[in-house]
């Protein structure tokens, strides 16, 4: 995360689908230090509870996780909730329960997780037209899809392969970020 931090990546969230719930709210407490320090934003996956605990600034949550409003109780209402979509629909029921963004994709084929039918650039562009909400891509982007994945509607892209695989992660990741200012894009 450091190097990360270091290139001028503003938002981190924090994944273990291997670890006790221990280990993740101890990790995400240091994580949650290191973003502040450097005014980032840091958000745990799947946990509210452990999100609220650390004072993340977040939770991202998946299909099967806590619906947005009971997550909205236990972090209340100045904190963020993303949550993952993978088609239209679920798009425009998570805008309507009042989540901040949504994660969608897979836009192309990843080896990071079984994330289901690869939705493609044609859909993202659909829902960037659909809803109203921030749209952060994930699924295999990389440094050369990246221009065309935010022409195609998003606001910012979840990368991991692209960063962690660089034989550089920092400089993989102001690489990331530089094609990502010339295409209109976050950081």
């Amino acid at each position: 995360m450091s190097r990360a931090l270091s290139a001028g990546v503003t938002f981190f969230q924090y994944r273990s689908k291997k670890h006790d719930r221990k280990s993740v709210y101890e990790t995400s407490l240091r994580l949650a230090s290191l973003a502040a320090d450097a005014g980032a934003m840091f958000i745990v996956n799947d946990h509210a509870d452990i999100a609220q605990a650390v004072d993340a600034d977040g939770v991202h949550l998946g299909q099967d996780d806590l619906p947005i409003e009971k997550a909205r109780k236990i972090l209340g209402p100045g904190k963020v909730i993303g949550i993952s979509t993978h088609s239209l629909a679920q798009a425009r029921e998570a805008e309507q329960q009042g989540a901040d963004y949504i994660g969608f994709g897979p836009i192309f084929p990843t080896a990071t997780k079984d994330a289901g039918v690869i939705q493609g650039l044609k859909t993202l562009r659909i829902i960037r037209h659909s809803i109203s909400i921030p749209i952060i891509a994930i699924g295999g982007i990389t440094h050369t899809t990246v221009t065309e994945v935010v022409r195609a509607g998003a606001d910012g892209v979840a990368v991991i392969s692209a960063l962690l695989s660089a034989p550089d992660i920092q400089q993989s990741s102001e690489d990331m970020l530089r094609i990502m200012r010339k295409s209109g894009g976050d950081t």
